[in-house]
């Protein structure tokens, strides 16, 4: 029931604000925008399961949003990356990277849903897989090269080759900004308050820092960030993140969360906060140039299927990327190569990060209970375990 136009405006501005404060605070090159798995859970679960008013579930997120930032505040995220196992942080950015290269898959129609079997390979006769895999061996072999912007110079040969196949539609470059008042200062923190959703607040506040970890710890292993199995200035990051909810929410859209897409830009050697700034300034423009953007990156109807072959090879190579930490795992260890293996199958199988990270989490405390190894276990990765095991038995 929210107006779409407001809701295009709110994210533009809310992923701008999250991402300048990312790359000012924490100066990192970590992209911030509505997480969309954040955005089912509050449009299908709260709002059309449960029946509340998308008004009193911008409160509830409101309400994470808030105690997001004082734990963030508090410096309790930063410590609980620096406690997160090597073998987890490993698992969790390898989980994402095929979680990409699948997402990219998809997109590209390479793959399909197929009952009995879950996925199958997709019509690889057809033009807009045709379109994805021309442009999956173009930004392959110019990685090969060493050109310079490869992967953006993948995604515009590929549009550029789609135009004349009629599979990219060129909608025109600028259109006028939508009004964002119906969305706008619209949030119900009373309502939230009142109608007693606390356990939607704690899965919006689950959902968001999990993702958040999990996003922080894969791109910044990806990209060398990693000291000693520690983030520098994690807490900053996160508190951007929180903050990004908050202004968010009042903006009228749902959790805004570190993008896993991020690592596009790392591969192409964003190393600093100044990447961000860029990228946010990107966000504002997209207000103005928002059929451009659909064009490049809009959907494609074809079969029955919704594709994306623009953006589909950039996500795949992104995704091989970030394989290179499967030689940093103890493989011989069981009480270390189970859990990371668990963190990175579960992560593109369910589509989740969350989900990567709790089976990971709690078969890392009770292999290593199990192994009379307990006592080497962090006491916030205990904390963290248990949080998850009452999720699944309250949720």
């Amino acid at each position: 029931g929210m107006d779409k136009g407001a809701v295009m405006v709110a994210t533009c501005l809310a992923s701008a604000l999250a991402t300048l404060l990312t790359g000012l605070l924490a100066r990192y090159p970590i992209a911030q925008a509505p997480a969309m798995g954040h955005n089912i859970f509050f449009a299908v679960v709260v709002c059309g399961t449960m029946g509340y008013t998308w008004q009193v579930a911008l409160g509830a997120n409101f309400l994470s949003g808030l105690v997001f930032i004082v734990l963030a505040l508090a410096g309790v995220w930063g410590k609980l990356v620096a406690a997160v196992p090597d073998a987890l942080k490993y698992g969790i950015a390898i989980g994402i990277g095929l979680l990409i290269a699948f997402i990219g898959l998809e997109y590209g129609g390479l793959i399909v849903a197929k009952p009995g079997v879950l996925v199958s390979l997709g019509d690889i006769t057809s033009p807009p897989v045709l379109l994805a895999l021309f442009g999956l061996a173009l930004t392959a072999v110019l990685l090969v090269l060493r050109f310079p912007g490869a992967i953006l110079a993948g995604i515009l040969a590929t549009a550029a080759a789609g135009l004349p196949l009629g599979i990219v539609q060129f909608r025109g470059v600028m259109a006028p900004v939508p009004s964002l008042a119906p969305t706008f200062l619209k949030l119900d923190i009373a309502g939230a308050i009142g109608s007693g959703l606390v356990s939607v607040v704690f899965v919006f506040l689950l959902l968001d820092v999990f993702d958040a970890i999990g996003t922080l710890i894969g791109v910044g292993g990806s990209a060398g960030f990693l000291k000693d199995g520690r983030l520098p200035r994690a807490d900053k990051a996160m508190f951007a993140d929180a903050a990004g909810t908050v202004g968010g929410v009042l903006l009228g859209t749902s959790t805004v969360s570190s993008y896993i897409e991020s690592v596009a830009g790392i591969a192409q050697g964003a190393r600093t906060g100044l990447a961000n700034v860029a990228t946010s300034a990107l966000f504002l423009c997209a207000l103005f140039f928002s059929p451009l953007a659909e064009m490049i990156g809009g959907e494609v109807s074809y079969g029955g299927l919704v594709l994306r072959p623009v953006i589909a090879p950039a996500l795949i190579i992104v995704g091989s990327m970030m394989m290179k930490c499967v030689k940093c795992i103890d493989w011989d260890d069981l009480t270390e190569a189970v859990p990371a293996f668990l963190s990175i199958i579960i992560m593109p199988l369910t589509l989740s990060i969350t989900e990567g990270i709790s089976f990971g989490f709690i078969a890392y405390v009770l292999l290593k209970l199990a192994a009379g190894k307990g006592r080497r276990v962090h006491v916030l990765v205990y904390g963290v375990a248990g949080l998850f095991v009452l999720r699944y038995i309250f949720t």
